[in-house]
């Protein structure tokens, strides 16, 4: 990407982007397909445990945008922002390894 910089997005644009990609992390500790080597049923625990409070944190970003009249999302920012926050490499970890 050319401009490194993140776009501008409101406080609750921001958290949404934060916890959603908190939530992809925890998901992707927690895939048994993951490319480790191993499953650590421990390991998926701990993470289904942070995964609640992500997915509480989410929701209430997204609570909070809705009250703030946020109704209009743009895909395109919020995916740029996602990018420059390493998002394809988290979301990568929640994919089937392949064969």
């Amino acid at each position: 990407m050319n401009d490194p910089r993140l776009p501008a997005l409101t406080r609750a644009e921001q958290d949404l982007v934060e916890h959603y990609l908190r939530v992809v992390d925890f998901v992707g500790r927690a895939n048994p397909a993951s490319d480790t080597g191993h499953f650590d049923v421990m390991r998926c625990v701990l993470a289904a445990q942070g995964l609640l409070a992500e997915a509480r944190a989410l929701l209430v970003a997204a609570e909070t945008m809705r009250e703030r009249g946020e109704t209009e999302v743009f895909p395109q920012t919020l995916a740029r922002a996602m990018r420059i926050l390493d998002g394809e490499r988290r979301t990568s970890r929640v994919l089937l390894p392949p064969e």
